[in-house]
């Protein structure tokens, strides 16, 4: 009667152990694919045929949730790997998109740069050295010129005034003939009228 009331109380708390088993078995399973293989072939049983080959056999529904698995986990890889090609394809399109502009933007830096250390002169570009070079080189042609023309006047001053000089002279000299030729025609006059003076008496 005791071994009767004890396999009843056995067989009562046997689906509550069972349950408490498959919880605790559940929350420690690993749950990766590699995992879920190795839980199948656990569970597995073994068979030997006749002619002594060994097998395994699996319950169909373990094969079946672990082949559902297989499929979903190779679907979500799938549909991860589409959208990290689309995410490297869209990438790749801005890095292009970004590098265009770039080189656009380079281009234009170094025209403007080109600009900013050009100077227009007679409608071409020529660089600030060159034009500085040019500038100066004008100016001191200019300031040669300058001093060949200050040269040429004072040179032509110092003549004129050396002409004025001789002409002064020259006036001078002719002023002192011309009252010596007046005198002596004025003498030679009184000495002609005075013979004819002498020649009346």
């Amino acid at each position: 009667m005791k071994h009767l009331r004890f396999l009843i109380a056995l067989a009562l708390l046997a689906p509550f152990f069972s349950s408490f088993a498959q919880e605790e078995t559940s929350e420690n399973q690993d749950m990766t694919i590699k995992g879920q293989f190795e839980d199948m072939e656990r569970k597995s049983t073994n068979y030997r045929s006749g002619n002594g080959v060994p097998y395994e056999v699996i319950r169909l529904a373990s094969l079946n949730e672990v082949k559902s698995n297989v499929f979903d986990s190779i679907n979500t890889a799938n549909k991860s790997i589409k959208d990290l090609s689309a995410t490297i394809a869209a990438n790749k399109a801005e890095i292009e998109d970004l590098n265009a502009k770039l080189q656009d933007t380079t281009t234009k830096l170094n025209s403007v740069t080109e600009e900013k250390d050009s100077i227009s002169f007679f409608g071409a570009l020529i660089s600030k050295g060159t034009y500085n070079f040019i500038l100066w080189s004008i100016i001191f042609a200019l300031l040669l010129f300058l001093l060949f023309f200050i040269y040429r006047f004072r040179n032509s001053n110092f003549l004129t005034q050396q002409a004025k000089a001789a002409l002064a002279d020259l006036e001078q000299e002719y002023e002192q003939h011309r009252r010596r030729a007046l005198e002596r025609e004025q003498k030679i006059s009184r000495q002609l009228q005075d013979e004819l003076n002498k020649q009346k008496k």
